[in-house]
């Protein structure tokens, strides 16, 4: 897999790079501005997943935003920030962004949220999901909603893997993060909470 990283922060820059890297990706390529970010895209080809920071020079909003994305030739692109209001970020994901990732965000969560993206899913922190009951607001992806469904039915994870043709792991990644957002300590829990809130129709 391949990712960039765009910060002018060379502290978070660099750590998120070398953590990355650690953790399994392939290439870790780094930029600290938006044109840089852009040029070697266009230098090296489209990556698996780009990182940029809403608050780094050339970014200009939300506009960088759609620049980056152009130049991936429309692969996952994600905004990191450590002061995006909700409304920011909810745009972001409208416009097509692959997720909102906070700068606070644990290491471990930030390579599985990665790893998420990559896969295709959008990735959005808990503090951006609203707390009423319809699953449109718990900005659970179509996968992790047959994810949940499979748990409600009782299966394991290696028969909904089966059942939708994907590896045992990454359904384990669709539990871990879809029970983040619906704030369930486990699957058993995330199935109760399904239930009561009648996510499932």
């Amino acid at each position: 897999m391949r990712i960039l990283v765009a910060d002018d922060h060379d502290l978070v820059r660099e750590t998120l790079a070398a953590f990355l890297e650690h953790e399994g990706f392939e290439e870790v390529r780094m930029a600290s501005t938006l044109d840089d970010a852009i040029a070697v895209t266009q230098d090296s080809g489209s990556f698996d997943l780009v990182l940029v920071d809403y608050d780094m020079p050339g970014m200009l909003g939300l506009e960088g935003l759609q620049r980056m994305m152009a130049a991936n030739d429309g692969r996952p692109v994600a905004l990191i920030s450590g002061s995006v209001t909700t409304n920011i970020a909810e745009a972001a994901l409208a416009m097509g962004a692959a997720g909102y990732v906070p700068k606070t965000l644990g290491s471990r969560s930030m390579v599985a949220a990665a790893r998420f993206m990559v896969a295709g899913e959008i990735y959005a922190p808990l503090s951006l999901m609203k707390k009423d009951t319809t699953l449109a607001d718990t900005l659970l992806s179509p996968r992790e909603v047959d994810v949940l469904r499979g748990i409600c039915e009782g299966k394991s994870n290696k028969e909904i893997a089966r059942d939708h043709d994907l590896q045992e792991v990454t359904v384990k990644l669709h539990v871990k993060t879809m029970s983040r957002k619906l704030e369930a300590k486990n699957r058993t829990h995330a199935a109760m909470i399904a239930r009561d809130r009648k996510l499932l129709g």
